[in-house]
């Protein structure tokens, strides 16, 4: 099949009417280009079968996935294509650049669009990603301010009171759907694969001016089931540290209005708390559930803090630890947005 104009990457994708990923549901739920729409051209029961006949016999495959693709791309053209004008000039995509996205784009091509494709499909944008990713972290005159402290001093939310001001941010619990511990994953929540995590971390950097300073939060290697890559970890262990303060009774607070779904299902929460048995045993964890059962939320939160959360928290500057001790600290009395606006204007001073 005679290939339609290519592009290599980096390019500008901002001159792209639309970016079109043409593989199959599941392949662009674990990655895909920033801002990319899925039209695929065989779904995942279909690549399946034409990869099994392509072992044994090729011209089959080859066939069978035309009929496919063909099909699909008369339901594209009827529906998700049917309102563009002759101005369309999409970006299209498939694993390696090969028959899925080249047999779409001959098609638009065929209708007037200029439609074109990565070269190397999405297997080159992974790699791009990875090597531009090191660059980025390396740019000269790139450093991180990192907000430090134990779980409840509203770091994250203190990460977004200063991107509302106007500060750069990279936020890598945001970018990995989890608040980095045993409790952090939102019911009903997802997630993304390491692939998709990496393309998010990627794009953030990107939207940077990496010769001005940018607000992160000491995170451990791993947030959840993802995890740093090796120079993003590199990067957060040469930033400058700043400790966050909350008394404790105002974190127990912060994290029950942080947290409202562990009130409203408390049967999740009494789950979850059963993989700590382990480390902080059964006459523990009972107690917790006493008081879950109870309501005596604020009590089972400052005990959560002191007696589990408190215990594994790894300090800015110890032996282990891969962050540098603090250089300052910033005492916050309370959570409220006038404590959080004051301590970002404090922030953004000082850096």
């Amino acid at each position: 099949m005679k290939h339609v104009e290519t592009i290599t990457l980096p390019h500008d994708l901002g001159e792209f009417t639309e970016i079109i990923d043409v593989r199959s549901p599941s392949e662009f739920a674990e990655d895909h280009l920033p801002g990319a729409i899925n039209l695929p051209v065989l779904n995942d029961d279909e690549r399946v079968e034409v990869g099994t006949i392509y072992q044994s016999n090729p011209f089959e495959a080859r066939r069978l996935g035309a009929k496919y693709i063909s099909a699909h791309a008369a339901e594209h053209l009827a529906t998700h294509l049917a309102g563009k004008d002759k101005s369309y000039s999409p970006l299209v995509y498939c694993w390696r650049g090969g028959m899925r996205s080249n047999s779409l784009a001959h098609i638009l091509r065929s209708v007037g669009w200029r439609a074109r494709l990565i070269e190397g499909g999405y297997k080159a944008f992974r790699k791009f990603v990875s090597e531009d990713t090191d660059r980025l972290l390396a740019t000269p005159g790139f450093h991180l301010t990192v907000l430090a402290g134990p779980t409840g001093v509203a770091k994250t939310r203190l990460l977004h009171t200063l991107n509302d001001a106007g500060a750069q941010v990279l936020d890598l619990e945001g970018l990995a759907d989890h608040r980095g511990s045993v409790l952090g994953l939102v019911p009903g929540t997802t997630q993304p694969s390491q692939k998709r995590f990496e393309t998010r971390l990627w794009h953030a950097l990107s939207q940077c001016d990496l010769t001005q300073p940018v607000f992160t939060e000491a995170e451990s290697n791993r947030i959840g089931t993802v995890h740093c890559p090796p120079e993003l970890w590199k990067k957060l262990g040469q930033g400058e540290v700043v400790r966050i303060h909350l008394p404790l009774d105002q974190r127990a607070a912060f994290l029950l209005d942080d947290y409202p779904h562990f009130a409203n299902d408390p049967g999740h929460l009494k789950n979850l708390l059963e993989k700590l048995v382990k480390l902080r045993g059964h006459s523990q964890v009972q107690q917790w559930h006493h008081q879950i059962d109870n309501g005596q939320w604020p009590e089972f939160v400052e005990s959560v803090l002191r007696d589990h959360y408190d215990l594994v928290y790894r300090r800015a500057g110890d032996a282990k630890s891969n962050y540098p001790a603090p250089s300052h600290t910033v005492d916050l009395l309370g959570f409220s947005s006038v404590d959080l606006s004051r301590a970002a204007a404090e922030l953004i001073t000082r850096d």
